[in-house]
């Protein structure tokens, strides 16, 4: 983590802008028309690889064309060949994640506050303007949906259907939590520290999106409240104007439009603690497939993950000459310590150049030259190690939600 002095919109220019999304966003009608049609020269559709997997693509304000899961509430994948324009995710492509319709349209930075509240010695109400006034940090950090790659489970389960899209690297410009809540004073008994944003149920009748992290967790110094993302505000579907970062965990405690802190003398035990995104508790995180959870656990770190984005299934390579292979690893925070890549669907590997190191939380990203030497079927497979000697399975893990999909990814091309 890194101290930055990244500039911000002035607050009136983002008023504009965002009262303009606002009216985009804030009628049924209006949604529609956005999410029928793409921009000019994008494909309308495209087939994700398995059943079912017809989507449409779509375009929303600050958005560049995605891959539609739902529009009520936005649920839009990134397509996987944006992850070879770069390390970075461009913040027009980053996917969105909503559990509820009832998202925030139209938000006043100069009216937006967040509340610091519970076991605390003085609460808290922050403007923007006196956050940025504090040390502000940037951090390199991928984001996950935990559902990410759900479509390719076997036995299918439910949730949204997602290939390979819901991810996401950035820079995150903020403040970290700790320095928050030692201005607001955290009380002796402090168990968990819980998270609300400003998105809501549609109608009051469901339970409102809270998460909570340990109380040394939120104290750990990494932890953060962003309202820069690559350099600039956040887009408003990514949580404008300012969301939780939690560095190596998956985006459901990447809480959105953050609008109360509040410091509990117990575990957070509502909906979304205690019955959504758990995952058998065991070593894998896994069960049988088609199998029950004896019992469970929150979701916690990312399971280390490893691609291959220069190519794509179908692509033809010439024989005789020399591609550059690149691709992607992270895990959860460890920090990654190789990644080797099979041509020859996994039976013999060489090691792969890792490149630039963002930090210990971001993408890294990997090269290989490959010549094919003879016209045929080709078949990589790319897999990381991490620090803690963590690799991938050779074969996909299964749990009834769909949850830290990490298999050894294949990719099949042809030498021609």
């Amino acid at each position: 983590m890194t101290r930055s002095s990244i500039g911000h919109d002035e607050p009136a220019a983002a008023r504009r802008r965002f009262l303009r999304l606002g009216a985009a966003l804030g009628t049924g009608a209006a949604l529609g028309g956005i999410t029928r049609a793409a921009a000019a020269g994008t494909p309308a559709t495209v087939d994700l690889p398995f059943a079912n997997g017809l989507r449409r693509m779509a375009t929303f304000p600050q958005k560049r064309p995605l891959i539609l899961l739902t529009s009520r509430p936005p649920q839009l994948e990134t397509p996987f060949k944006v992850f070879n324009e770069g390390i970075f995710t461009p913040n027009d492509a980053f996917f969105v994640r909503y559990h509820w319709s009832g998202i925030p349209t139209n938000i006043d930075p100069r009216a937006y506050r967040v509340e610091i509240k519970g076991l605390v010695d003085k609460p808290l109400s922050l403007s923007l303007d006196e956050l940025r006034k504090m040390d502000t940090v940037t951090l390199a950090a991928a984001h996950q949906c935990s559902g990410n790659s759900r479509g390719f489970s076997n036995p299918r389960v439910p949730g949204g259907e997602l290939a390979n899209g819901a991810m996401g690297n950035a820079k995150w410009t903020g403040v970290p939590l700790k320095k928050v809540l030692e201005q607001a004073g955290v009380k002796a008994g402090a168990v968990q520290v819980s998270f609300n944003g400003l998105d809501h149920p549609p109608f009051g009748d469901g339970p409102d999106f809270i998460k909570a992290l340990d109380i040394d967790h939120a104290m750990d110094g990494e932890v953060m409240l962003a309202w820069s993302m690559n350099g600039a505000d956040l887009p408003m579907l990514n949580g404008y104007p300012l969301r939780l970062i939690v560095p190596g965990y998956y985006g459901t405690y990447w809480v959105k439009h953050l609008s109360e802190i509040t410091v509990l003398d117990k575990d957070l035990n509502n909906f979304w603690m205690g019955t959504a995104y758990r995952i058998p508790d065991n070593a894998c995180a896994c069960v049988a497939p088609g199998g029950k959870m004896a019992k469970s656990r929150p979701i916690g770190r990312f399971a280390i993950r490893s691609f291959l984005t220069s190519v794509l299934d179908g692509d033809k390579l010439h024989v005789g000459k020399t591609t550059l292979l690149r691709g992607i690893a992270f895990d959860g925070g460890y920090g990654l310590t190789a990644v080797d890549v099979s041509v020859d669907g996994g039976r013999s590997w060489r090691g792969a150049k890792l490149g630039d190191d963002h930090g210990k939380y971001s993408f890294r990203e990997w090269t290989m030259p490959f010549k094919p030497s003879r016209v045929g079927a080709l078949e990589f497979k790319v897999r990381a190690f991490n620090r803690i000697g963590q690799t991938q399975p050779a074969e996909p893990l299964w749990n009834p939600a769909g949850y830290m999909r990490n298999v050894i990814e294949t990719t099949h091309a042809k030498a021609v």
